[in-house]
């Protein structure tokens, strides 16, 4: 099943950091980059959707999963 996956971050955050370097150590496709510091509209539906201003956070069709190492074990058990 495919899923629409964005990944709200800043590039700052080391957290951020560190599923930026699973998806590139994975070699993980489709995952939309949204850089909450570079885009302010992308900055603005991470508060209106999540609720909070925390990242990284993933979408997955629309649902936000926060903290860095349970993103990382979704994407590993998802796209393996």
């Amino acid at each position: 099943m495919d899923h629409k996956l964005e990944l709200y971050y800043y590039p700052e955050c080391p957290f951020c950091q560190r599923v930026l370097a699973a998806i590139a150590r994975h070699g993980w496709e489709g995952i939309e980059l949204k850089d909450i510091h570079a885009d302010p509209e992308a900055d603005a539906t991470l508060v209106r959707v999540g609720g909070k201003h925390q990242v990284p956070c993933l979408f997955i069709d629309g649902e936000p999963l926060y903290e860095s190492l349970d993103i990382i074990a979704w994407l590993e058990k998802t796209l393996g």
